[in-house]
């Protein structure tokens, strides 16, 4: 997967301010910062509304609403943002298609316990679960 499709999902240079060309640049963003229209592209990205972006985020739907739109988001949350942009990247490369990844997102899987990759976007290790799945899907391993 490219970096610059992780940047794409984001919203691009016209919402990153920056070009992202490897990994440490996403550790200088996620310390720099995101931005809600970052998150906002994200949500678009994955069909989601702000108040399922905040479940996932873990922060409360208002306090998005209220975020202005300069003022950037904590490490923690910038972090999580981009973890979340890396996977919707990742799963729109190996799927070759927005909408199958979607709807592979929405609909439980056995390799997770029967639960939806979606419902595990909320932690660290649900994202490694899901890159993990995504990298078997890729290689024709199906669990």
């Amino acid at each position: 997967m490219e970096i610059s499709s992780v940047a794409k999902v984001l919203g691009g240079k016209r919402v990153l301010r920056r070009n992202i060309q490897n990994r440490m640049d996403l550790v200088e963003l996620s310390r720099q910062g995101l931005t809600k229209a970052a998150l906002i592209n994200l949500a678009d990205y994955l069909s989601c509304t702000i108040g399922d972006m905040a479940q996932i985020v873990s922060v409360t739907e208002r306090t998005l609403l209220k975020h202005t739109a300069s003022k950037p988001f904590n490490r923690f949350v910038s972090e999580q943002i981009l973890q979340i942009a890396e996977v919707a990247a990742r799963g729109a490369e190996v799927f070759e298609d927005r909408s199958k990844f979607l709807a592979w997102m929405n609909h439980p899987n056995r390799a997770l316990a029967n639960k939806t990759p979606m419902s595990l976007l909320n932690s660290k290790y649900g994202v490694d679960m899901i890159l993990d799945e995504l990298g078997r899907i890729e290689h024709g391993v199906f669990s």
